[in-house]
């Protein structure tokens, strides 16, 4: 399941499309990988055998890591044709509702929320889930942004 798009000026036509993305498992070599990255080496991330006596009951992924794979997670979710290019536009909002054990498995969500002209091109606001398979809560929602300029 695709959110489609002849053009961007196309999307407002596609207004509360959704679309489900594929499990991602996150590892401890990719939070590792992300501490390394970041400079954020706190335990409940890096250390397995002092984060499994800790408040999460073993090691949690980074609230930003989970933020960062949203790329990768909506990649083929939204196809939009007549592009020159699409630019990441920000937020307008983010919650991280639940931690992410390591070694869980994550999807997003992601529906059409709002899409908007403007002098560049049209600006599309998504909704963005990012579930945790087995979980009652997501991992975090967002809104996000994208300024897609036609071709």
């Amino acid at each position: 399941m695709t959110i489609t798009a002849a053009s961007p000026q196309d999307l407002v036509n596609a207004l509360g499309a959704k679309a489900v993305g594929d499990w991602l498992r996150i590892d401890q070599e990719r939070v590792d990988a992300f501490a390394d990255a970041t400079g954020d080496h706190q335990w409940i991330h890096t250390d397995p055998e002092r984060a499994a006596a800790g408040p999460f009951g073993g090691p949690i992924a980074h609230g930003y890591l989970t933020l960062s794979l949203l790329p990768g997670l909506l990649k083929g979710l939204i196809v939009i044709d007549g592009l020159a290019m699409s630019v990441n536009y920000g937020l307008d909002r983010l919650r991280f509702l639940q931690p992410v054990p390591v070694g869980a498995r994550v999807r997003a969500v992601v529906e059409l929320a709002s899409a908007e002209a403007t002098g560049r091109g049209v600006r599309a606001g998504y909704d963005v889930t990012v579930e945790i398979e087995g979980a009652a809560k997501p991992a975090l929602v967002a809104r996000t942004i994208t300024l897609y300029v036609p071709e």
